[in-house]
């Protein structure tokens, strides 16, 4: 293993990263490193923010994948233009009938993925370093390997069945029929194979070659997807989300992602509460209890679908400070009966700025628990995300409604936080961490080790159910009436201990205008880290 990519990652507290030129931070250290390098070698924030997620391909196998989608709101300091890049998953060309629960662990399960096409896009648009470069961190780590942090082992552990069925994952996570364990080299040289051709070819081996052994794969499991799925797909541009909130201006994920739109809805319901008069949530159960009411009921709606993006009269409506309103004078009952649970991810985001104040917030997933059916090409798990299809079935070919919260906060037109968090909890994690920074002007080291509510608790009889769980680290006098709060509005609550991965991992920065000065930390719920340039 080479030194540089045996960095080990540690749960709990993190230092402080504090610069002028630049920051990156994400969940996994020699990802964050290597974006940071690009950044002192003159790369900007995209270019960064690619190599961090080419590089999570390798050392975070089991939160994302080159089969699922990438999610990007990215914003030029010199034109001053923020652009969405939705290179998210889509359903495949034929139609999947009787689509149910069955599916999500075999290849019917597994849509068409965008991951690529998203990244050569986005390089294309605004990178100014070659691919190879951006890819040199990921392959490198791949052929030399890296050491395998307990999270990643912990991962494997749980789903070693699966990943003991193919011979693809065979090669890399067993060695003498055994799993390897925290501490030993995990090797990838398939996938430093695959990272080179698509390198040298680019979109030629990734619908030739790359297509041709996903299809085939997909197709022994009695998949749907072919090389039509792959010619078919394309990134795609859009307007990013936008909203306001006490002075700031809200940017964020537009629909089919919907992360964006409910974070705009929440904070237009919250403008209507004086938090800063309450205190907050992890000493003031009013401040908590109507975080959770508006989350909940931005969460657990009806997803937004393709319509709502193209309908501007809809989104004007659900965008407006009077929408907020209505909803806020119904505040008390919105915790009341919830919708459906939407699917679990594993996930992760990124978050970088570079010395010129661009601003990259990526969110890239395989969008389904890890190794969930076992199928592999190229190195790859195919991802699962078909999950998401039973939030809302999108028509053939067509894009998933995914609650992706890519986003950034502006004041006076510049930006101050860089924002964003994976897991089945990001909307909330986001949601609460932008209110500690905007509404108390907390410092993010203190932001980020807040202890925070969650979504969709587990019941050991329902599985995983509508609700909220709540960290372990609100005082004892907070927890118990937020959960008589919650047992009048029939909501479904489960404490869950101190800084869970599942209530969210805030990767942010914040900016001075006045200073230049950025400010980052690596939440203590992964294994990540913040580092200067």
């Amino acid at each position: 293993m080479k030194s540089e990519y045996a960095t080990p990652g540690r749960f709990g507290p993190k230092p402080v990263a504090v610069g002028t030129r630049g920051m990156v931070v994400s969940s996994e250290p020699i990802a964050v490193e290597a974006g940071a390098a690009v950044l002192r070698e003159g790369g900007n924030a995209l270019d960064a923010a690619l190599a961090v997620a080419a590089t999570q391909l390798i050392t975070e196998p089991h939160m994302t994948s080159l089969t699922g989608g990438i999610s990007l709101v990215y914003r030029e300091a010199a034109s001053g233009r923020a652009s969405y890049l939705s290179g998210n998953i889509n359903a495949p060309l034929a139609e999947l009938a009787d689509f149910g629960g069955a599916d999500l662990t075999r290849a019917r399960g597994v849509p068409v993925p965008g991951w690529w096409p998203a990244f050569a896009a986005a390089h294309d648009r605004f990178a100014t370093m070659p691919v190879g470069r951006l890819l040199a961190p990921a392959i490198d780590a791949a052929r030399e390997g890296f050491a395998v942090s307990p999270y990643l082992f912990g991962e494997m552990y749980n789903a070693r069945q699966n990943l003991g069925r193919h011979p693809q994952s065979r090669e890399m996570f067993f060695r003498d029929g055994s799993l390897i364990g925290p501490g030993q080299p995990l090797v990838q040289e398939r996938a430093a194979r695959t990272l080179e051709r698509l390198r040298d070819e680019g979109m030629s081996y990734y619908r030739g070659d790359f297509a041709r052994a996903f299809c085939a794969e997909s197709d022994g499991d009695g998949g749907v997807i072919t090389l039509a799925d792959f010619e078919a797909y394309e990134p795609e541009w859009a307007n990013p989300v936008r909203g306001s909130y006490r002075g700031f201006e809200l940017i964020g994920s537009a629909p089919p992602d919907d992360g964006g739109l409910q974070l705009v809805e929440a904070f237009n319901i919250l403008e209507n509460l004086d938090l800063a008069a309450l205190g907050p949530a992890s000493s003031s159960p009013e401040t908590l209890s109507a975080l959770i009411a508006v989350h909940n009921a931005v969460y657990y709606a009806a997803p937004r679908e393709r319509r709502f993006r193209d309908d501007d009269r809809l989104m004007d409506v659900l965008l407006s400070k009077e929408y907020g309103r209505q909803r806020f004078a119904l505040l008390n009952t919105l915790a009341g009966p919830l919708g459906a649970a939407p699917p679990t991810p594993g996930t992760i985001h990124l978050s970088v700025v570079d010395a010129d104040h661009n601003v990259a917030t990526l969110t890239h997933s395989h969008m389904a628990s890890p190794w969930v059916n076992g199928l592999y090409a190229e190195g790859f798990q195919l991802a699962g995300g078909g999950s998401f299809f039973q939030r809302v079935m999108p028509q053939p070919g067509e894009r998933a409604t995914i609650y992706l919260a890519p986003s950034m906060v502006l004041r006076d037109g510049v930006p101050v936080i860089a924002s964003g968090s994976p897991s089945v909890s990001l909307v909330a994690c986001v949601l609460q961490n932008l209110v500690n920074l905007m509404d108390f002007g907390m410092p993010i080291e203190q932001s980020v080790a807040e202890p925070r509510f969650g979504a969709r608790p587990h019941d050991p009889a329902r599985g995983w159910v509508p609700g909220t769980t709540l960290e372990s680290g609100f005082s004892a006098d907070v927890l118990a009436d937020v959960q008589r709060w919650a047992q009048r509005n029939r909501l479904w609550t489960r404490e869950i201990g101190p800084w869970n991965s599942m209530t969210g991992n805030f990767d942010g920065i914040t900016i001075d205008p006045a200073t230049g000065e950025m400010r980052s930390c690596g939440d203590p719920r992964r294994m990540g880290v913040a580092v200067a340039a």
